[in-house]
């Protein structure tokens, strides 16, 4: 019977003492076993995990483990559980729990700063100086779920409460898994300044991030929205989401076009989710004098960059971790008053038992797949696409 010292639970969501979780062995290795059901301390709750979505950053840990950092190097056979991008139920209250009930479904971001270091004393949770040290025996109060700590591949998971997100039920399970990619999209643009009505931006690459960035700041009322890529079906969503203008990068010179769409001058702001290699240099001529430019992604290998043209330009160049700051609180805000329709980005579901399939469709692109989720409570011979 699962129980612990100051745990709340409730006979209506029993617990069981082990779950099913998919483990890390050698690179691209997962392997489907158990473990005991995590407990929540003090500040924490216990989520059953009703589903998750896969994102690239997964498939980049489980094949190459950066950037995981677990017991201080690499995340491989190490018993530890990938996956970050999930959504659930609280089923459990650690000691002291009252800002959520149980049954409440909820939302997660990954990241809780140790809330001692510097870093982490002035709201920047992402970059707390305890990363990583918070896993076997340590405790140093840092949780990253699926990156220094076991993340959503399972069936139950340990959050801090302040990672936690209510929702509503009207929400489906899929599109809650979509709230942290919004939420990485809302905080670039609150590093970008937050006030972007009127203003004009760009958002490069069309994968879930990007997607959801022309979504976001579009709902906050910058014009226009232009979104760039290599993808006309990727760009065509794009546009359904609220993107003003999209440019296909492989028919026209990308830095020519947007000027052109934005009657002939650089953009105010640019937010970088391609990660390809001439993106920054890309970035920093597409915005005018003064201009802000945030990298949401990066390529696997140094990149020269034109430093001069940025200094001389007075454009400022920020690096983005994560969804920090309470953004996705935020981006759950515009999804319940339905400011846009994440599911857009949503094509296919399969079971829990059915991950490693999943996450071929998500790696491979199969059947044109952009956000792929897996849910806990699914029958595995009953693999769905998004309707």
């Amino acid at each position: 019977m699962y129980s612990a010292p100051g745990v709340k639970i409730s006979p209506d969501f029993p617990i069981p003492d082990k779950m099913k979780a998919w483990v890390l062995g050698n690179p691209g290795e997962l392997k489907l076993g158990e473990k005991p059901v995590p407990v929540p301390k003090r500040a924490e709750v216990l989520v059953r995990i009703d589903a998750v979505a896969i994102c690239a950053t997964d498939l980049e840990i489980i094949d190459h483990g950066s950037p995981a950092l677990i017991q201080g190097g690499l995340p491989f056979n190490k018993n530890w559980t990938p996956g970050h991008e999930y959504m659930g139920t609280v089923v459990a209250l650690g000691p002291g729990v009252d800002e959520f009930p149980i049954g409440q479904r909820v939302t997660v971001e990954i990241h809780a700063g140790c809330g001692q270091c510097k870093r982490c004393r002035e709201g920047m949770y992402t970059s707390c100086h305890n990363y990583g040290l918070n896993y076997g025996d340590v405790d140093k109060g840092h949780r990253a779920n699926g990156f220094t700590t076991d993340g959503g591949f399972c069936e139950y998971q340990v959050n801090n409460i302040n990672t936690v997100i209510a929702i509503a039920d009207t929400m489906s399970d899929e599109e809650a898994t979509l709230v942290v990619t919004a939420g990485t999209a809302m905080y670039g643009l609150t590093e970008l300044g937050g006030l972007v009505a009127g203003e004009s931006v760009v958002v490069t690459g069309p994968g879930p991030i990007g997607l959801l960035g022309a979504a976001v700041a579009k709902a906050m009322g910058a014009n226009p929205v232009i979104l760039t890529g290599t993808r006309d079906n990727r760009l065509q969503i794009g546009r359904e989401l609220g993107a003003d203008h999209v440019v296909n990068v492989r028919n026209e010179n990308v830095v020519e076009a947007v000027k052109r769409l934005n009657g002939g001058k650089g953009v105010d702001y640019v937010v970088e989710c391609s990660g390809a290699p001439n993106a920054v240099n890309e970035a920093i001529r597409m915005v005018n004098r003064g201009g802000k430019v945030c990298l949401a992604a990066f390529p696997h290998e140094e990149t020269p960059v034109d430093v001069a043209h940025i200094v001389r330009n007075n454009i400022y160049l920020y690096g983005i971790r994560g969804e920090g700051k309470s953004a996705t609180h935020r981006a759950e805000a515009y999804m319940s008053q339905k400011r846009f329709d994440a599911t857009k980005i949503h094509t296919h579901t399969f079971a829990l038992d059915d991950l490693p399939t999943a996450i071929r469709y998500a790696k491979d692109r199969v059947d044109d797949a952009i956000k792929v989720v897996v849910k806990a409570k699914m029958d595995a011979a009953n693999k769905v696409a998004a309707e």
